[in-house]
């Protein structure tokens, strides 16, 4: 059965269309992809990204447990940071792309991609050789992002909390809008000045009902809009540009990828990354007519197979399609032109670097 977020009857009033996303209702556009993205890079949205899932790890053991399972150098973190990481697997891809918060020296929040929640639990457990406590919360948390231009200035009028110091990919835990408790973390998927504010399920109307009472006008942020927000900032979202199959490093995520810890699957990476790559995560811009989704082929100029497409879009800030592909690392070059099968035709795309849009 799929599950509905704690805001579903809000959604529905609000006339938002609904999907079934990673096993929710999830509100998919409201007034329309254009001016819900719009209004994200010029005013301010919010997203009911309740989906999304919250798992603790606590223990004495919780740092080094930590610093095995993921990607990322954990000891760089501390209390108050977060960190984006992936959990890697045995075979050289990615279980998720997660982010890490650090609530003490030894207790965690991992926040992992909804799709992903039962299998990151059980790779959790697998390898929890550490005596670490897991306790999976996803179904207790909403989350909600605000982002955009004048997201600070709006919650602001909310509380009393400090939040003009936060530093991107820092949180506190304080008061918005009466309600005690909220991780405000200075992140999002959007490229934007944003947060993202976790609260207790019986909390979340209230949050919401209060950020539609400021002075500054507030629009409500479907999952279309989100998608081509992060694909303009070159944001990798998980099932399309990176899965189990896909390296970080391929996936141009070496920046996560500190291959002097030790960590799963940590010398096979290191052994990649000396071999040299076989296959890039490239940005892509379409010359013709045309738009690039997922799957669709990619070739160089005499039509030898050289890719595939992972993610596409028009791109409404830009008003081209764009889009991001795994290509031979031969053809990955900036300006290197390709051909994209698009309906048994092909069109001409020329690679870029990322992000399309500053």
């Amino acid at each position: 059965m799929m599950k509905k977020l704690s805001l579903y009857n809000t959604h529905d009033s609000l006339n938002a269309k609904m999907i079934d996303y990673a096993g929710f209702y999830m509100p998919v556009q409201y007034e329309g992809v254009i001016a819900e993205h719009l209004s994200v890079r010029n005013n301010v949205g919010v997203f009911d990204v309740s989906h999304m899932g919250e798992i603790f790890i606590n223990g004495e053991g919780a740092r080094a447990f930590l610093q095995f399972i993921t990607s990322n150098d954990i000891n760089k973190l501390v209390k108050g940071k977060v960190q984006y990481s992936c959990l890697p697997n045995l075979d050289g891809g990615i279980v998720d792309d997660i982010l890490v918060y650090m609530l003490s020296n030894n207790s965690f929040m991992l926040v992992v991609n909804a799709s992903n929640i039962n299998k990151d639990l059980a790779w959790l457990n697998t390898h929890n050789s550490y005596n670490c406590t897991i306790n999976n919360k996803s179904d207790s948390y909403s989350l909600l992002a605000v982002q955009g231009p004048q997201s600070l200035d709006l919650l602001k009028e909310l509380t009393n909390t400090d939040i003009q110091e936060l530093k991107y990919y820092t949180f506190l835990i304080g008061n918005i809008a009466d309600i005690n408790n909220v991780i405000i973390s200075r992140t999002g998927y959007t490229g934007e000045l944003g947060f993202e504010l976790y609260v207790l399920n019986e909390s979340i109307l209230d949050l919401w009902n209060s950020l539609f009472k400021t002075k500054i006008n507030i629009t409500p942020i479907g999952l279309a809009a989100r998608n081509t927000l992060r694909l303009e900032k070159g944001f990798c979202l998980y099932g399309n540009d990176i899965n189990d199959q896909t390296s970080p490093l391929e996936a141009g995520l070496g920046w996560i990828t500190k291959l002097s810890t030790n960590f799963i699957n940590s010398k096979n990476l290191l052994k990649q990354k000396d071999d040299g790559l076989e296959k890039e995560l490239v940005g892509f811009e379409v010359l013709d007519k045309g738009i690039a989704r997922k799957d669709y082929k990619v070739f160089d100029n005499d039509k030898n197979l050289i890719g595939i497409v992972t993610s596409g879009t028009m791109s409404p800030s830009l008003n081209k399609a764009i889009g991001m592909a795994y290509v031979d690392i031969l053809f990955s070059n900036i300006n290197q032109e390709i051909l994209i099968e698009v309906r048994n035709k092909f069109i001409l795309a020329k690679i870029i670097l990322l992000p399309f849009v500053d």
